[in-house]
């Protein structure tokens, strides 16, 4: 009985151990402790205001929800920056009369991402998605909502792949 107390205790600790390092999302943050993520500029030809502001508290938020780093404003291990290059809206499809049966919201981002512990990881990058909507909808209110999470959410994702997944 003693010895299957003590291959318990091992089983457990064992068990224990291993699982804390391991990351679910895949992140590899190294010796990293902050991370900071700059203003991210409008710099597409049209502009949708409050668009910069939405996308730079997104990429912080997500990065936040994924790892165990702490938010700066200054001096961060990890650094995003980087400019909003493309807010457009063009038609996918057309109908018989010639109208667009489906339109599509591209937003791309160039971000540029230093690891000032791993400086072989910086990379400067374009991430792109894109949002399909009836032809007949505006681009306002849930619309504009749902595209905007979408296309944030694949982004965001993207950037933090690139910067943090080990996968």
């Amino acid at each position: 009985m003693k010895y299957v107390n003590y291959l318990l205790l091992l089983i457990v600790t064992v068990t224990t151990v291993s699982c804390g390092a391991y990351s679910f999302t895949g992140a590899d943050t190294g010796d990293a402790k902050t991370y900071q993520v700059n203003y991210f500029q409008n710099n597409a030809v049209l502009i949708e205001p409050g668009l910069e502001r939405d996308f730079t508290n997104a990429l912080a938020d997500l990065i936040q929800n994924q790892t165990n780093l702490s938010l700066v404003s200054s001096n961060g291990d990890l650094v995003y920056e980087g400019e909003i290059t493309e807010y457009r809206i063009s038609p996918t499809t057309a109908t018989a009369n010639n109208t667009a049966a489906q339109n599509r919201l591209t937003i791309s981002v160039n971000v540029r991402f230093y690891n000032k512990k791993k400086e072989d990881e910086d990379f400067e990058r374009k991430f792109s998605f894109y949002y399909d909507y009836n032809g007949s909808a505006q681009l306002v209110g849930s619309t504009k909502t749902t595209a905007f999470e979408e296309i944030f959410e694949r982004i965001t994702q993207d950037v933090f792949n690139a910067s943090l997944a080990n996968w």
